[in-house]
């Protein structure tokens, strides 16, 4: 049997990959630490403090940044503080969290060092792909890519049978 991989398929796939083996090479942190939590930690760190900024920052959706936020609470890498207006809380690293951040600084350079190397083995560099991908994708969806493939394909269709 035949069988072709799906691009969006091979995308999770590659994702788990990275995922897994990331998580098993963790530093001893003093909180319960997940990969998924890692988009949020860096949109923190670079100065996002409500979910509304960590989605604008991430290509994360509003609920898994509100699920991810939810679950790095009961592990006690970040607080809510509520801000002046009363509205909303300001998310923040916990004392635990800030020591987890130290230590997952030097791990994530040895993830994209590791991930420059895969690039440099394969003579392309993935993360610039994948931007190049999703910059492409933001001007023309899939769906329309699609419906525009399927014309084409019919197009031809077409044409073979008339010959």
């Amino acid at each position: 049997m035949n069988y072709v991989h799906g691009f969006g398929e091979m995308l999770r796939h590659l994702s788990e990959l990275v995922d897994k083996g990331s998580e098993k090479t963790y530093p001893d942190l003093p909180v319960n630490y997940r990969s998924r939590y890692t988009p949020v930690l860096r949109a923190i760190v670079a100065g996002a403090t409500t979910v509304s900024e960590i989605k604008s920052m991430s290509f994360l959706t509003q609920g898994a940044v509100s699920q991810t936020v939810a679950l790095m609470e009961q592990d006690g890498i970040i607080e809510r503080e509520p801000m002046k207006d009363g509205r909303k809380n300001a998310l923040q690293l916990t004392l635990d969290g800030r020591i987890a951040l130290s230590r997952l600084e030097l791990h994530w350079q040895a993830i994209f060092l590791s991930v420059s190397w895969l690039d440099k083995r394969d003579k392309c560099s993935l993360m610039e792909a994948l931007e190049r991908r999703i910059n492409a994708l933001s001007k023309k969806s899939v769906e329309e890519r699609i419906r525009e493939a399927k014309a084409e394909l019919q197009k031809r269709e077409g044409e073979k049978h008339a010959r």
